[in-house]
Order: structure tokens, then C-alpha cells, then sequence
């Protein structure tokens, strides 16, 4: 779905399901993917009663379907990448992040196990059909900029939604896919079970990430109408302290404790779950803090992809704050 089709059902919706006083509704664009970690372990780990508010957390299929239950007014806050402020600005709909998940994409680009010999480059994309989470997602803005990067037409290759979890791994499996772009748990999950699994990129390093964009990249953040900002500071604020203090917990505990404190669910099997966030690590932020230049560089893929992005006079400090995370900081 595009986001001018989420604009336009949203406009459609007008006003209803205006945000709750008393609960958050935070729409996760896949609450198994490790990008989201931060939002799902803050709950289990009761951060944010901690902090005072009371939040529900709403799974979806990937972030253009959690971006469209907040345009249209069923949730509240995205759990979800970043760089859809930045298409939304492009639109003169005001988004912002208010605290950053995640410093890196880590988003990789996998060949499907068995089609290693179609597929070695990502020019073998052109005319294949690729997975993504959802057709408008951060995976299909990321597919849509490699192929651009290979003087191929963004939209060369078919795209189909596959979520970013076990749906991820049967579609791969399965050969209904010649490649997906995908994130961890899935990728180590993958690699376990078929260890001479390609990947044509991955950005779950920093080394990586910084030679295919010239700086890190923001990821995964919570992010919501200014407005909703504007009339809830306080809830912005506890949301935003209790994400940092789980980044902290994150980044200080031992991977295998983490997992133990996550719903059965969403973690699969507890060893490869495990091995995904030692393998992750890196991208996850440590302070939910944006950087600048993060923020630069998906500005930069995003208008690589988009004549309307690239034209757009774009002002970014105001598609994301960081006062929140440092008065969190600051506590």
C-alpha cells in the first residue's frame, strides 16, 4: 500500500478514534523483529508503569500498516522506522520521533536458499519477485534504493509482503521468493539452517552501514503526530524515559536474560533468538538519542528514491526532537 493511499483512507477516517487520555495504543510494525525490541521488552520489563503511563501495544504486518493506524487515529504512537517522517513531510503531514530504537537499519537483503546461482548481485533482482514486510515499508524503501544504487528502475522487481518473522522464513524457504528483505530474528534464524545462505547486503554492523550510507542511519523509532506531542507532552515524556532505561537494560544485560523476559511467541527457538540479538547488538541504540547525520543520511536514500522527496523543501529538525530523551537522560 502507498502512503498516498494511507493518507487518503486516513483522511477518510477524519477524526475518529482520537487519542485516549488514560491509554497509549503504540502500533508496532512487527513486534517479533529485534528493530522493535525497546517497545515490546519496556512493557515486560514494567518500564513503562514505572515511568506512568499505560500503554497497549498493537501488532502489525509491517510499518506502512502501523503508520496508517495512527494517521487514521485507532493508535497513537508508531513503533516503526523512521524515514516514513521524512515521506510524510515531503506531504506537509507533520510527523516526529521522539526517541530513537535504533542507530543502524539492520536490514539485509537475502537470496532465497536454493536460487544462490540465479541470483548473485542485486542487478539479478531485475524482474524477480522480492519480499519485503509491506508493500510501502522501510524494507521496501531499502529494496527500492538498492536497486536504484545499480542504475536499475526502483520499481524492477515485484514486491510482496511477508512480514519479517517466521512468515519471512517459510516464504524464503518455500521458493515463492527469489530473494526478501528482511531483519534479525529472521537472518540468523536463516543462517542456522542453511549456512551457505547469501546475503547480498547487510547493515546490522556499523562498518557496513557507514560504507554503504556514509554515516550511521536512523532506524527504528517511536514517532507520532506533532500534534499529539503538542497535547501530551507527559505521555511523550514517559514513553521516552522508559524506552532509554530499557535501551540501558539492553546494552548491560546478558542477550540470554533478555530473551527470557520476551513472550514464547515472539521469540521462536530461545538459542537462535539469542544468537539475533548478539548478532544485532550494534544496531540497537544506547541512548535514544537522533543524530543529525543519521537523520542526513535517510534524507539522502530517501530522496535517491523519490523525485516528490527530493524536491521537497524538507526542514528535518522537525521531523524528529531529542528533548525528550534528554531530559530522560538528565533524571
Amino acid at each position: 500500500m502507498s502512503l498516498k493511499t494511507i493518507l487518503a483512507a486516513a483522511l477518510a477516517l477524519g477524526a475518529a478514534g482520537a487519542a485516549s487520555a488514560d491509554t497509549v495504543r503504540i502500533a508496532i510494525g512487527g513486534s517479533s523483529c529485534i528493530c522493535y525490541l525497546p517497545t515490546v521488552l519496556a512493557e515486560h520489563l514494567g518500564n513503562y508503569e514505572k515511568h506512568g503511563v499505560d500503554v497497549e501495544l498493537i501488532d502489525f504486518k509491517g510499518g506502512s500498516a502501523a503508520l496508517k493506524a495512527v494517521v487514521g487515529g485507532s493508535a497513537d504512537v508508531v513503533s516503526g522506522y523512521y524515514e516514513h517522517t521524512i515521506s510524510l513531510a515531503a506531504k506537509n503531514q507533520q510527523m516526529a520521533a521522539f526517541v530513537v530504537l535504533d542507530r543502524l537499519p539492520g536490514i539485509a537483503l537475502t537470496v532465497a536458499p536454493g536460487k544462490e546461482d540465479q541470483v548473485t548481485s542485486v542487478k539479478d533482482l531485475e524482474g524477480q519477485t522480492v519480499g519485503v514486510s509491506a508493500p510501502g515499508s522501510s524494507t521496501d524503501f531499502f529494496l527500492k534504493y538498492m536497486l536504484s544504487r545499480e542504475g536499475l528502475d526502483p520499481n524492477s522487481a515485484s514486491v510482496v509482503g511477508v512480514g519479517v518473522g517466521a512468515t519471512s522464513v517459510a516464504a524464503l524457504e518455500q521458493g515463492r521468493i527469489a530473494a526478501a528483505v528482511t531483519l534479525d530474528p529472521a537472518i540468523t534464524q536463516l543462517k542456522a539452517r542453511h549456512p551457505d545462505l547469501k546475503l547480498l547486503v547487510d547493515t546490522r554492523q556499523e562498518a557496513d552501514t557507514r560504507d554503504l550510507f556514509g554515516a550511521d542511519y536512523a532506524g527504528g523509532a517511536l514517532y507520532t503526530r506533532q500534534e499529539w506531542i503538542d497535547a501530551n507532552p507527559e505521555q511523550a515524556q514517559a514513553l521516552a524515559s522508559a524506552i532509554v532505561e530499557t535501551l540501558h537494560y539492553i546494552h548491560e544485560t546478558d542477550p540470554a536474560e533478555i530473551a527470557a523476559q520476551m513472550p514464547p511467541n515472539l521469540i521462536g527457538e530461545p538459542e537462535l533468538y539469542i544468537e539475533s540479538l548478539k548478532a544485532s547488538l550494534e544496531m540497537i541504540s544506547t541512548d535514544g538519542v537522533m543524530d543529525p547525520a543519521a537523520a542526513e543520511a535517510v534524507l539522502k536514500v530517501m530522496s535517491f528514491n523519490s523525485a516528490e522527496i527530493a524536491d521537497a523543501d524538507i526542514d528535518l529538525s522537525k521531523t524528529y526532537t531529542n528533548e525528550f530523551v534528554e531530559k530522560a537522560a538528565a533524571e
